[in-house]
């Protein structure tokens, strides 16, 4: 049995879980998600004890994987509709600097030309100065994704440690050739 499967997902206060067929969709104060689990996956709400369950029909190996993973994946739906996701990127570097023009995100860092991203619906993007950018969201899955695809424009290289970075990540700062 799935250690992570075998959980139930509480249902938070505010929010409200319905499944039509194979399609799960939660609605909360943050905004609304849809989903639909594999067919060898079974999800049911339990409505007196408020959560959601999720059963597998079969012991194979793509069962067992797929329990564990609708479990989180649902429960990470339920979270984000109530709470909503937040990641913070930092630039490092002289003259690198971004800001939220209204639906895309603009880059100056070190290229000749402007970066410009369009920001996806459902993300909620700021600047509150110039080196920082927050990325808020209630789908997990989207503000990661937007955040690694901001990062990856210009990924933090090794010699001075210039480029996006996330908040609090350790850059390994190599020593130049005049080291030897």
């Amino acid at each position: 049995m799935s250690r992570i499967g075998k959980n139930p997902v509480p249902i938070l206060e505010g929010v409200t879980v319905s499944i039509v067929g194979r399609k799960v969709t939660v609605e909360g104060p943050k905004g609304t998600l849809q989903w639909e689990h594999r067919p060898e996956i079974d999800v049911r709400i339990d409505e007196e004890a408020k959560e959601v369950v999720v059963v597998r029909h079969a012991e194979d190996r793509a069962s067992r994987s797929f329990h564990g993973l609708t479990r989180s994946l649902i429960n990470n739906m339920v979270i984000g509709v109530k709470e909503g996701y937040e990641k913070r990127l930092e630039i490092v570097g002289v003259g690198y600097l971004a800001a939220v023009d209204g639906s895309q995100l603009q880059l100056r860092v070190g290229f000749a030309n402007e970066l410009h991203k369009v920001i996806p619906k459902g993300l909620d993007v700021t600047c509150p100065d110039q080196t920082h950018i927050v990325v808020k969201g209630c789908d997990k899955q989207q503000v990661g994704e937007f955040t690694a695809e901001v990062r990856a424009l210009r990924k933090p290289e090794p010699y001075k440690g210039k480029g996006i970075r996330y908040q609090g990540e350790h850059v390994k700062i190599k020593p130049g050739k005049a080291a030897t």
